[in-house]
């Protein structure tokens, strides 16, 4: 073996493993489930999302274990942080200013948002399940509410989910990386979120948002490896 073949063969052991096709796909897996799990979460509930601590409280003692399973709906809402990434970065080049601007929104202000805002376990549900005072509970709620913190969290929150989105879809239908229904869909179920009447609307409007980040799942499925990211390079 020559000298040239030696180097080149070492070359070759040492490259190291390209891992794109892993990423591209587990963002095309991970992108359509936190709205999916939240739709499902709006449609469960027997209350609207701002009814007042008692008649949460009341539905929370009705039904206990309809409220656990919806505890747990919405723990996968947390990947609503890499699938606005994942929309961002498959219209990062047709689209780059939306994109941009729309992933700054969204993955900023949600991640602003989970880090200010109570976790997935609502007062009223540990009210019933511990057995907690729940006039000493329904004080604790309305003190929550009134915190700067909280507020600046939903407010972030809002923002992220409307205009975020809403950039974000815009940019998949410009981009035509995915079928252009499914920009809109992501545009106009992300926007109207906050807007729909009941609890009922707003699942369906999240599985809407659900059906326009599928369209992002399409887009990394048809993106071949060389245009999703750079080759990995030796060290």
């Amino acid at each position: 073996m020559s000298k040239s073949q030696l180097t080149a063969d070492t070359t070759e052991r040492k490259a190291p493993r390209d891992v794109r096709g892993f990423w591209r796909v587990l963002l095309a897996v991970v992108a359509p489930l936190p709205m999916l799990f939240m739709g499902i979460y709006y449609l469960v509930s027997p209350v609207n999302g701002d009814a007042p601590f008692q008649e949460t409280l009341a539905a929370v003692a009705a039904d206990p274990g309809r409220f656990e399973l919806m505890q747990w709906l919405q723990v996968p809402f947390f990947l609503l942080i890499p699938a606005m990434f994942a929309a961002a970065w498959v219209t990062r080049r047709t689209a780059p200013r939306l994109a941009t601007v729309g992933g700054l929104l969204g993955v900023g202000g949600m991640s602003a948002g989970f880090f200010l805002l109570p976790g997935v376990v609502g007062l009223p549900y540990l009210t019933v399940h511990d057995g907690l005072d729940a006039v000493a509970m329904e004080k604790l709620a309305s003190a929550f509410e009134e915190q700067p913190t909280l507020l600046i969290g939903g407010l972030c929150f809002i923002l992220a989910v409307t205009f975020g989105l809403l950039l974000l879809g815009i940019a998949l239908w410009r981009s035509r990386v995915a079928p252009a229904w499914m920009g809109i869909a992501l545009a106009l179920g992300g926007f109207t979120h906050p807007f729909m009447p009941g609890h009922l609307a707003a699942g369906i409007g999240l599985l809407v948002a659900a059906i326009g980040f599928a369209g992002v799942s399409v887009a990394l499925l048809r993106t071949s490896n060389d245009t999703f990211d750079l080759p990995p390079v030796q060290r």
